[in-house]
């Protein structure tokens, strides 16, 4: 579970993107998709995951694969990187 304050593990290049993208706002983006500009800065900075269907709509608005905008970084590649793996 989530604690207030942590970072999701779903990393993503929206800021990118929208910079890209003739530097569109958050908002711009947030209307396009159907949420705010709050959420939208919530998902960039790893504060909130969005539904399986907004990412599908972020993806669709810069016309590139869900794997370009969000990727998923796995509890043992995390360890790996920090040298504490389990097994």
């Amino acid at each position: 579970m989530k604690t207030p304050g942590s970072q999701t593990r779903v990393r993503n290049n929206i800021r990118t993107l929208r910079f890209h993208h003739r530097e569109m706002t958050q908002e711009e983006l947030g209307d396009r998709v159907g949420l705010t500009r709050q959420t939208i800065i919530a998902i960039e900075q790893g504060r909130y995951s969005p539904s399986l269907e907004a990412a599908f709509k972020i993806a669709r608005v810069f016309g590139v694969p869900l794997e370009d905008v969000f990727q998923y970084e796995d509890e043992q590649k995390v360890g790996r990187e920090k040298g504490n793996v389990r097994f």
